[in-house]
C-alpha cells in the first residue's frame, strides 16, 4: 500500500498549530501514542527496578521493552543495549572508558564531516592519555568522504576510528561498511555517530560493521534521551567508572543512575509507530525495516522537489551533492545572510532553521565559517503543500 502521510499527519497534535516543519534534523515532532506512553508511564505506579512490589515490576518491564524495541530499530542485541541522557554524554562516557586502556603514542581518528559530539569526546580523551588525534577531511566540493579518506590516516597505532552515518549538516553518508572493514583490519574499533541516520534509513549494527553505534530517540519521533548499541561481549570487556554499590551487569554497568521510565517508555513507542507505518506485516524487526523504505522512499520524492525548486532561484547554492545522502539540504545564499532567510521563513510559518548546527569543522570546511547556512530536513510527516509553502517562502525572500 502507498505510503499515506495524511494519516501519519493525523497523529502529530503539533501539527495542528499550523507551521510547516522543516527542522526535523534538530528534533522531530512527536506522534500522540509517544505522548500516551510517557504521560501513563507517569502516572503508574513506579519504583526502582525490581520484581518483588508491582511498581519495581513497572519499571523493570518499561526498560525490558525500550531494549526490545531498540534493538529491533538498530538491528542489535538487546543485551547490548545502552540508555543515557543524550547521545553527547554517552559518547564522552564511552571515550573516556575505552581511552582508559589507550597509551602516549597510540592515535584516534576523527572527522571533519561528523558533528562535535562524535569528534570532541574522542579528541579530549585522546588529549587526557596522550593519544594522537588524526583527521580525515572529506571533499568540500562533493561533500563525499570516502573509504581513501580514512585509509590515509590509519596506522598501526590506531585505536579508534569515529565517523558519522550521516551528516547532520549536508545529509552525506559515508560508506560505513567500507570504512569499518579498514579500521578492524588495522585493529581498531569503530565509533558511529547514527543520531541523523537513524531518522532516515533501515539500520543493522552488523551489515554497517560499527562496534558502537549512537542516535537519539528524539530525532526519530521519541522523546528526549539517547542510545548506544554495540555487542554484548565488547561492553563485557570495557569497565567504566561508577557507583560502587550499582549493578556490574552489562548494559547496566554503563547507565549511570535511575534510568528515565517514562522517556523509556515514550521510545518503545516510538519505535512501534515507526513499525506501524510498514506496508508488510510480519514481526517488528520486518515492518520496521520496510517501514523505514516507506518513509525513505516519501522524504526523497519531496527532496526531488525541493531540489528542483531551489535550482530555479538565482543566488543559491546546495552543498548538499554528495552521491548517498538522507534528505536534508544545507543551502546559502549569494550576498544575503542565511539567519535572515530563517527570520522571513518563519514569519511565513515555515520553520527552517541556520546554523553550523554544532558540525563546526564541516560547516568551516565548507567556507561557511561558525554561522553554518540554512538547512531544509525532511520528516515523516512533511507533505506537499509544506513544501510548496517552502518553496514559495523562498522565491519571495530572494526576490525582496
Amino acid at each position: 500500500m502507498p505510503y499515506d502521510v495524511a494519516a501519519v499527519r493525523q497523529h502529530f497534535p503539533a501539527l495542528k498549530a499550523g507551521y510547516a516543519h522543516f527542522d526535523g534534523p534538530g528534533g522531530s515532532q512527536v506522534p500522540d501514542v509517544v505522548a500516551d506512553a510517557v504521560a501513563r508511564t507517569l502516572v503508574s505506579p513506579l519504583a526502582n527496578r525490581g520484581q518483588v512490589t508491582a511498581a519495581e515490576r513497572t519499571a523493570d518491564d518499561v526498560v525490558t521493552a525500550a531494549r526490545a524495541a531498540m534493538a529491533d530499530l538498530l538491528g542489535a542485541d538487546p543485551r547490548g543495549i545502552v540508555f543515557g541522557r543524550s547521545m553527547t554524554q554517552l559518547t564522552f562516557d564511552t571515550a573516556r572508558t575505552l581511552a582508559a586502556t589507550w597509551a602516549p603514542g597510540d592515535e584516534v581518528v576523527v572527522t571533519r564531516l561528523d558533528h562535535d559530539a562524535n569528534i570532541r569526546p574522542w579528541v579530549l580523551a585522546a588529549e587526557a592519555v596522550g593519544a594522537v588525534v588524526r583527521w580525515a577531511d572529506f571533499d568540500p566540493a562533493t561533500g563525499e568522504l570516502t573509504e581513501d579518506d580514512i585509509a590515509a590516516v590509519l596506522s598501526p597505532r590506531t585505536r579508534l576510528v569515529a565517523v558519522t552515518a550521516a551528516s547532520n549538516l549536508i545529509g552525506t553518508c559515508p560508506p560505513v561498511r567500507a570504512i569499518a572493514d579498514l579500521a578492524h583490519r588495522a585493529g581498531a574499533l569503530v565509533h558511529v555517530d547514527g543520531v541523523h541516520f537513524t531518522a532516515h534509513s533501515a539500520v543493522q549494527l552488523k551489515a554497517l560493521g560499527a562496534d558502537f553505534y549512537a542516535c537519539s530517540p528524539y530525532k526519530f519521533l521519541g522523546p528526549h534521551c539517547g542510545v548506544l548499541a554495540a555487542s554484548p561481549a565488547l561492553l563485557e570487556g570495557l569497565h567504566p567508572q561508577k557507583l560502587a554499590p550499582s549493578t556490574d551487569a552489562v548494559p547496566e554497568r554503563f547507565e549511570l543512575g535511575t534510568l528515565p521510565y517514562e522517556l523509556l517508555a515514550g521510545t518503545a513507542a516510538a519505535v512501534d509507530f515507526l513499525a506501524s507505518l510498514s506496508p508488510v506485516a510480519g514481526d517488528r524487526r520486518t515492518r520496521l525495516v520496510a517501514a523505514m523504505d516507506a518513509i525513505s522512499a516519501h522524504e526523497d520524492g519531496l527532496r526531488a522537489r525541493i531540489e528542483q525548486g531551489l535550482a530555479e532561484l538565482p543566488g543559491v547554492t546546495v552543498h548538499s551533492r554528495a552521491r548517498h545522502r538522507t534528505p536534508t539540504l544545507l543551502v546559502s545564499f549569494a550576498d544575503r545572510e542565511s539567519a535572515d532567510a530563517y527570520a522571513f521563513l518563519a514569519e511565513q510559518g515555515v520553520n527552517a532553521p541556520a546554523s553550523s548546527f554544532y558540525a563546526l569543522e564541516a560547516s568551516r570546511r565548507l567556507g561557511l565559517g561558525d554561522n553554518g547556512a540554512l538547512r531544509i530536513g525532511l520528516a515523516p510527516y512533511v507533505d506537499d503543500a509544506d513544501v510548496d509553502r517552502l518553496l514559495d517562502g523562498l522565491r519571495a525572500f530572494v526576490e525582496q
